[in-house]
């Protein structure tokens, strides 16, 4: 096996970058890959003592321990608590794990396993839907955070709901009056009234997730939070289950709490040893989602750059992590923060007034700062609305969700644009896109 030269890798990122006006840190450049190419325990995940955490030891690179304490508060508010029969390990994923070179992230993505010990797979299920529940109650909305939905069941048949079919198969989006009263009023397929309790979901809990907005008024700031769900049941003989059906792997996770350790050694045992090929091949998919129509080449970089990483090929993943450094990678979180904005810009929203009015004035900032011409008088333009319709200025009404919804399209337009541009001059990235 030829014997790889960081710094000839180094010294190509610089001259590629140069030649795209990309910005690189060549000392982190080239502490990245040493530390990958110096890495030989052969293990596949580690605890950092020092600050409490752990995850995959490729991960934990990228991770910024000056964000841990924000995230371990969020977290207080997402994450299912212990109980005497229940496991938990609630882990930081996304973007939001990779702070050292995601200066710009988007939503605030939690990973968690839940490890339930019952006698029957049914008690397990029905523990699940008591903790998911008895938790969005107790965070309904407040000052600083508010529940946005509840994903829980799956539908065994075919449903209308809301004038629109739902097919059998798919997730079960629970409102937050809908959690409230534990009910969700839809029509079977012959028409017919049909009120589907909150226990349905222990038919089959299938993808299990749950959203907030949260306010961080200190900063000025408001975020989406969402907390991913891994469920498994511990049976009495010790044989673990997941109750969808798939044990997830950890290759994008960092778990926040050390004493956790116990159960994700436990679990990691039952992870298929094909893991890293399966979880490769699944963001290959999302990279072919992402870009075909509707494009996003912001979410196709980052699922790009976690395949580069993750086989081998660092000197494409090494150029990439420059690109979330750049400032026109701030338009990305511009572009996710629009949908928090409206999600706690409406009337009806609970959260503080002035965390969304900051937020607002924020992006309007970040839009000046990066953008020219037309699109960022329209965007800057939309967003003085919106701000207009918070402080009570003005009411747009049924204005609102159309404003951000252009906004987000223009945003994503030039979004795509950045990235597009960039990944098709990194070799490695236009051959595999080339190959999709």
């Amino acid at each position: 096996m030829e014997e790889r030269d960081p710094q000839a890798e180094v010294e190509r990122i610089i001259r590629t970058a140069q030649a795209l006006g990309v910005e690189v840190d060549e000392s982190d450049v080239a502490q990245w890959l040493t530390a990958m190419a110096a890495d030989k325990t052969g293990a596949d995940w580690a605890l950092d003592t020092e600050i409490g955490v752990f995850g995959h030891r490729v991960t934990l690179l990228d991770f910024d321990p000056a964000t841990l304490e924000r995230y371990r508060r969020i977290a207080d508010i997402v994450q299912l608590p212990d109980l005497p029969n229940v496991e938990t390990a609630v882990s930081l994923s996304g973007s939001a794990a990779q702070g050292r070179i995601q200066r710009y992230p988007g939503d605030c993505d939690y990973f968690e396993r839940v490890n339930i010990h019952a006698p029957t797979r049914e008690e397990a299920t029905q523990i699940l839907a008591q903790l998911m529940r008895d938790k969005a109650l107790e965070y309904f909305e407040g000052p600083n955070y508010q529940l946005i939905e509840v994903r829980f069941g799956t539908w065994k048949t075919d449903v209308v709901r809301e004038g629109k079919r739902v097919t059998a198969g798919s997730s079960i989006t629970w409102g937050p009056e809908e959690v409230k009263s534990g009910q969700i009023q839809v029509l079977r397929p012959d028409g017919q009234p049909w009120v589907v309790e909150w226990e349905y979901g222990c038919l089959d809990p299938g993808w299990c997730k749950m959203d907030w907005v949260i306010a961080e008024p200190e900063l000025g700031r408001v975020v989406n939070a969402s907390n991913m769900l891994d469920v498994t049941w511990e049976r009495p003989d010790g044989e673990i289950v997941p109750l969808d059906g798939f044990l997830d792997p950890y290759f994008q996770e960092v778990y926040l709490e050390a004493e956790s350790v116990p159960l994700f050694a436990k679990l990691s045992h039952h992870i298929s040893p094909q893991a890293l090929g399966e979880y490769v091949e699944q963001l290959t998919g999302q990279v072919q989602k992402y870009t075909s129509d509707p494009v996003n080449y912001g979410k196709a970089a980052k699922r790009l750059y976690n395949i580069f990483r993750l086989t081998g090929r660092h000197e494409a993943a090494a150029f990439i992590r420059e690109l979330f450094d750049e400032p026109a990678a701030l338009l990305y979180q511009v572009w996710s923060l629009l949908d928090t904005l409206d999600d706690a810009g409406r009337k009806n929203s609970s959260i503080d007034r002035e965390s969304v009015i900051q937020q607002t004035d924020e992006l309007i900032r970040d839009v000046i700062e990066t953008c020219d011409g037309p699109q960022e008088v329209e965007v800057v333009m939309a967003l003085i609305r919106l701000r207009d319709d918070v402080t009570g200025v003005r009411d747009l009404g049924s204005e609102w969700s159309g404003l951000i919804g252009d906004s987000r399209d223009k945003v994503q337009d030039m979004v795509n644009v950045y990235f597009r541009e960039k990944l098709l001059a990194i070799p490695d990235a236009a051959r595999f896109l080339e190959e999709l």
